[in-house]
């Protein structure tokens, strides 16, 4: 399923990316956590000395508590820094002032529930408010943490069990300092220094960033993610200062990850997409406004923002794969196995280096004399203009042990222009549902596809299964958290862990056929996914391609990909000597191919620098065009149905069946 006809009409814009990014360090966030802090230390010092009256004491930190949300909720979606433990300090302390009961994770765990299941009476735990009668809203306000814990206690197998620990160790704490307090007589001093003004703070918190952006809106975030929340327009001289940019609650749903004081600035560079797709507009009265009328209301009070253009990915410029020389701009540890290789691409390559989402480079380095080649998945996305690969240590690997204990910021590599077609074309327009399986380092390719589509495809969902070990050996295990907290509602990550024996039953394990007919069952039929990638060892990856097609998954939208194929022992029976055309890079050379040889194996041997890596039919390198006479191919994991009937073939399997053969690297 691609765009829908009904989807296609009424987004004739493809809704373009924000044009925001989360900075190294948010000043204001800082800025006004360090102001609320004053604020509260202030009005608590003013209370115990009775500088001020009780009243405006409680009124203070009120404010202060309420301030100090804003910091909570951009840490929770990772929006202060680019560095994750910045987020964590931030949101650990502010929790602490917003509710002492709920620890930090746990509040992040459940408000990224509340950004994809928004107005899911049963899935939302801020339906509590939004979604009351108006008569129980005055109640309801104040007490918004109880459907926070209740939500907690009815998922608490799905969290790990320090953040569980954590959380009680908190409710247990708050607890014993009330009782502690009340035995001592000084419960009332407790009660004017942080009981009260935390209840008011929640009363305003509940009422500004729940009721007012989410009540009396039908759709959740499933069925309309552009009607399920609203922006609030009007007296924004005052109400974005107020509100703390709340107003325009409905671009934080849509791009969580942008801190609050740029929410306005997101809305403004891209407004006629918003519109074009019906968003949810009110006016500071409650007014309701459709797209024509929030156009004419714009018009009287000022212009339309222009259109930005959508960033498309695109393929390597080269004619046909070829090394370059690319100096290393940094190496940073994933886990205790892998490492991150992040190239700086000189800009006369910048070209010859783009990339689709899904392919790969093949790395090539003399370690001590012997030249080593490798190939690796890129992982970046497609249209962040940065180039990186992952590298998982193997025992005795040449190449992954220099890059691991060797490789350093400054040291040049060759790399080959990027191969391969693991993914799909991407459609600024369609609204599909993909879902990726992979398994240890195969979240390298998928990783890059994933992060390109949920960038592109701005109505796409997509799901992904990662096995691993254990937590620690997850590869981009903060990265993944980062992305489902930036694409709450469109991103899910299933994490199957094979030796954690506290890990959720139904995730626990290995990812095999069993698995999937489960997950077939109930997460994601067949019938509902349009694209589906696999990427892990061939024996998994085969059988759950198996198992894909029994069940009615159409074979060209099966999308698999090996790191190793099986490199046969060579075979001279039935064959006989040909002759071979081989272009490359714009010239043609004649070859002699041996009976048994391969089309690649005569290439190198008279000396051409065709492009390859596996020798085992997984990775594509070795791709040309069949011209003239046929060829056998031994085994191919890497070409689609549609490039076979063009004729595309695996240089590396790829054996004469005709007296002469033309081959064409370039085409």
């Amino acid at each position: 399923m691609s765009a829908t006809t009904e989807q296609s009409a009424a987004s004739r814009h493809a809704l373009p990316d924000p044009g925001e990014r989360v900075p190294t360090i948010s000043w204001p966030i800082v800025a006004i956590f360090c102001a609320a802090l004053a604020l509260f230390a202030f009005s608590t010092w003013a209370a115990l000395g009775g500088a001020l009256a009780e009243p405006v004491t409680i009124l203070l930190s009120a404010t202060a508590i309420f301030v100090l949300f804003t910091v909570l909720h951009d840490a929770a979606h990772y929006s202060i820094s680019t560095h994750r433990w910045v987020n964590v300090a931030f949101g650990r302390v502010a929790m602490l002032f917003v509710s002492s009961l709920i620890s930090f994770r746990s509040f992040a765990f459940i408000h990224i529930e509340h950004h994809r299941n928004t107005n899911d009476d049963d899935n939302d735990p801020d339906h509590f408010v939004s979604g009351a009668p108006w008569w129980q809203v005055p109640v309801r306000f104040p007490l918004m943490d109880l459907p926070y814990l209740t939500f907690l206690v009815r998922n608490v197998r799905r969290r790990p069990r320090a953040e569980v620990l954590e959380t009680s160790l908190l409710m247990v704490l708050s607890v014993s300092v009330i009782v502690a307090c009340a035995l001592t007589g000084h419960l009332w001093t407790l009660a004017v220094l942080y009981l009260i003004p935390e209840r008011v703070a929640m009363f305003v918190l509940a009422w500004w960033f729940d009721w007012l952006p989410h009540h009396d809106l039908e759709d959740t975030q499933q069925e309309n993610r552009y009607r399920a929340t609203r922006n609030r327009v009007g007296s924004e001289w005052v109400l974005t200062p107020l509100l703390l940019s709340q107003n325009y609650h409905l671009v934080h749903h849509l791009h969580p990850s942008i801190p609050f004081y740029r929410y306005v600035a997101a809305w403004r560079r891209n407004e006629e997409a918003y519109l074009e797709r019906d968003a949810a507009v009110g006016t500071v009265f409650g007014q309701q406004l459709d797209a024509d009328e929030y156009r004419e209301w714009k018009r009287l009070n000022g212009k339309l923002a222009r259109l930005l253009p959508v960033r498309m990915p695109k393929r390597s410029s080269a004619r046909a794969a070829e090394f370059h020389p690319v100096p290393v701009a940094g190496v940073d540890r994933l886990t205790a196995d892998s490492v991150l290789i992040r190239f700086d691409v000189p800009d006369r390559l910048l070209d010859k280096f783009s990339f689709e989402p899904g392919q790969h480079v093949t790395v090539r380095t003399d370690l001590g004399g012997e030249g080593v080649r490798r190939n690796y998945s890129i992982c970046s996305a497609a249209t962040s203009g940065s180039l990186e690969i992952a590298v998982k240590h193997i025992p005795e690997g040449a190449f992954s042990t220099f890059a691991m204990d060797r490789l350093r910021a400054g040291d040049t590599l060759e790399l080959m222009t990027p191969t391969g077609s693991f993914g799909t074309p991407l459609d600024p327009l369609a609204r599909r549902n993909y879902v990726a399986i992979a398994a240890g380092s195969g979240i390298t390719p998928i990783l890059s596809i994933l992060r390109t589509t949920l960038a592109v495809e701005t109505e796409s969902r997509f799901t992904l299964v990662y096995g691993n070990r254990d937590d620690e050996s997850t590869m981009f295990r903060d990265e993944l958290a980062d992305l489902e907290a930036r694409y709450a509602d469109r991103l899910r990550n299933l994490h199957v862990r094979s030796r954690e024996p506290r890990h959720p039953a139904h995730l626990r394990g290995r990812i095999d056929r069993s698995k999937l007919e489960r997950w077939l069952g109930a997460d994601f039929p067949t019938s509902t996914v349009d694209e589906w990638f696999l990427c892990g060892p061939v024996a998994m990856v085969s059988d759950l391609r198996d198992l894909l097609l029994e069940r009615g998954a159409e074979p060209d939208r099966v999308h698999v990909e090996l790191f190793h194929g099986y490199q046969k022992a060579r075979v001279a029976d039935g064959f006989t000597s040909a002759a071979a055309s081989v272009t490359l890079r714009g010239r043609q050379h004649e070859v002699s191919l041996e009976a048994g040889d391969t089309v690649l194996e005569a290439a190198l041997k008279a000396g051409l620098d065709a492009p390859y890596a596996c020798l085992g039919g997984a990775c594509g390198t070795c791709q040309a065009k069949v011209l003239l006479g046929s060829v056998a191919m031994e085994q191919n994991f890497a070409l689609s149905a549609a490039d076979l009937q063009a004729g595309h073939v695996l240089t590396c399997q790829s054996r004469p069946t005709t007296p002469s053969v033309a081959v064409d690297y370039d085409a």
